[in-house]
C-alpha cells in the first residue's frame, strides 16, 4: 500500500484504526518469545533415543577408551562423521564439546595470541581487521569485537557477500585478517552462497598471508525441504588454487541433538589442524569423547544425519510457511515492506526501510519478543534502520499466528508513524 497517497486525515484514521486493533493484541496477554534461534521442545525430543541407548554402546571401541583421557581431536568415528558432512578427510577435523562459537573464539583467540602458522600474534600488531557480511550473525561481531577488532560492514547481495568490495579491500589491505561467513541458509537472510561467491573467496589474492575464512557453516544439513540448496565445496576449491589454509570451516550438532549439550567440529587443513591441536593441548586434555560415542552411534552417518534432519523440517517448515502465507497476505506487492523466503536454517529476515526499532518496540508491548534491531550489524549500526531478524522455531503454531499478526500491526503503526513525522 502507497501510504503516501492519503491526506493527513485519511492517515491518522488508519493509524487509529490500526492502533485500536493492536490494543486487543496487547490486552491478550501473550508472551512470544522469537530472540534466538532455539530449538522448540519438540525437536529436543527427537534425540531422545540416544539418551535411552547410551548403556549398550560400546566406549571402549577404539584405541582410547571414550571414558578416560586421551584423544585430543576426538574419536575416530566423530571425526569420520563429520569429515563426511564437512565433505573433508578425518585427519582434517577436530571434534570438541558445547557449541562450534565456542570453537569460532578459540581460534580467534590462538591467533591474537600465538599468531596463525607461525605468524605475528595479531595482538602484536597495529590494526586487526575483519569483514563482516550484513546483515549477520550477532554473535560472529561480538566476538570480533571482544578482541578489539575493527570490523568492516559489506553487503550481502542475494548470492552471498559483495564479492567485488570484499576483493578490492583484502588484496590492497594486510591488517584485513579475516572474514565471517554463514555461507548455507545464511543468518539472518537464508540464503546459500553461489557457486561463483564460494569460487572468488577461495581464490581471492589477499595482502595479508596470514588471512582466514571463518566459514560457520551452521546449517549445513538444515534443509526445511527434500530438495536441498547446494553449496559448492570451498575446501575442493581451495586445493586447487593452493589456499587450503585459509579456511576454517564450523559446524556442531546443537539443532540437530541436543542444543548446548551436543559436538562441536572444525575441518581445516591438515597443517592448520596441527597448529590448532599444538595450541589446545594446553588448554584441554580432551573433549567428552562419551558424548561423542553416543551421537555417532545415533547418527552413524550422513544418511543418518539427513534423517534426523527431516524430522526437525517437519516441525519447523510449517512455521516459515505460516509467515510467508500471513506476509503474502497482509503485504503482497508493497515494495516497503520486505521478508526472506528461507528453503532452509532457522530465520527470516525482515526489512522495513526506517522502521525497525519502532517495530520491534512496538511487538514488545503487544508481549512478543524479537532480536533487538540493528543487532545483525557490527556495532548494531544498521543504518538504515531497516532488519529484523525473526527466529520462529520456538513458538507454536498457534504462538506463531498471534506472533505474526503482532509484527504486521506493528509494521503498519511504525510506517503510519514516520510519514506523519515526516508530513
Amino acid at each position: 500500500m502507497d501510504y503516501k497517497s492519503f491526506s493527513r486525515a485519511e492517515l491518522e484514521d488508519m493509524l487509529a484504526q490500526e492502533q485500536k486493533k493492536f490494543k486487543k493484541l496487547v490486552k491478550a496477554g501473550r508472551s512470544v518469545d522469537m530472540t534466538r534461534g532455539r530449538p522448540s521442545k519438540a525437536q529436543l525430543e527427537i534425540a531422545m533415543p540416544m539418551l535411552a541407548g547410551a548403556g549398550a554402546y560400546d566406549y571402549a571401541a577404539e584405541d582410547v577408551d571414550a571414558r578416560n583421557y586421551g584423544a585430543l581431536a576426538g574419536t575416530k568415528a566423530c571425526r569420520a562423521l563429520f569429515a563426511e558432512i564437512f565433505g573433508v578427510k578425518p585427519d582434517e577435523v577436530i571434534t570438541a564439546d558445547g557449541s562450534s562459537l565456542d570453537l569460532m573464539y578459540t581460534l580467534v583467540h590462538f591467533a591474537v595470541q600465538f599468531g596463525v602458522l607461525g605468524g605475528t600474534p595479531w595482538g602484536k600488531l597495529k590494526k586487526v581487521k575483519f569483514i563482516c557480511p550484513a546483515p549477520g550473525y550477532d554473535r560472529h561481531f561480538a566476538v570480533t569485537q571482544q578482541f578489539g577488532i575493527e570490523m568492516i560492514t559489506v553487503r550481502m547481495n542475494e548470492d552471498g557477500p559483495d564479492m567485488d568490495v570484499i576483493e578490492t579491500l583484502v588484496r590492497e589491505d594486510d591488517s584485513i585478517k579475516g572474514i565471517w561467513c554463514v555461507p548455507k541458509y545464511s543468518n539472518p537472510t537464508g540464503i546459500t552462497f553461489s557457486d561463483s561467491v564460494v569460487e572468488r573467496m577461495a581464490t581471492m589474492k589477499t595482502a595479508a598471508s596470514d588471512f582466514r575464512i571463518f566459514w560457520d557453516n551452521a546449517y549445513i544439513v538444515h534443509s526445511l525441504y527434500d530438495t536441498d540448496d547446494q553449496l559448492k565445496n570451498i575446501f575442493d576449491v581451495a586445493r586447487k588454487a593452493g589456499t587450503i589454509d585459509r579456511i576454517y570451516s564450523f559446524a556442531s550438532t546443537s539443532k540437530i541433538t541436543f542444543a548446548g549439550s551436543g559436538v562441536s567440529a572444525i575441518a581445516a587443513s591438515e597443517a592448520n589442524i596441527k597448529d590448532i591441536l599444538r595450541l589446545m593441548f594446553y588448554k584441554c586434555i580432551c573433549p567428552n569423547k562419551v558424548n561423542q560415542v553416543m551421537h555417532t552411534n545415533f547418527l552413524v552417518n550422513l544418511a543418518g544425519v539427513k534423517r534426523v534432519m527431516a524430522q526437525h523440517a517437519e516441525l519447523l517448515r510449517p512455521k516459515f510457511e505460516l509467515f510467508d502465507k500471513m506476509f503474502t497476505e497482509a503485504f503482497e506487492g508493497d515494495e516497503f515492506v520486505k521478508w526472506s523466503k528461507p528453503r532452509g536454517g532457522y530465520f527470516i529476515s525482515v526489512d522495513v526501510r526506517k522502521c525497525a526499532k519502532r517495530t520491534v518496540e512496538l511487538a514488545a508491548k503487544a508481549g512478543v519478543k524479537f532480536t533487538e534491531a540493528g543487532a545483525t550489524f557490527p556495532y548494531k549500526l544498521d543504518d538504515m534502520d531497516s532488519n529484523i531478524r525473526i527466529a520462529p522455531s520456538v513458538p507454536t503454531l498457534e504462538e506463531m499466528e498471534f506472533a505474526i499478526e503482532v509484527l504486521i500491526s506493528a509494521i503498519k503503526q511504525a510506517r503510519i508513524e514516520r510519514i506523519l513525522v515526516k508530513a
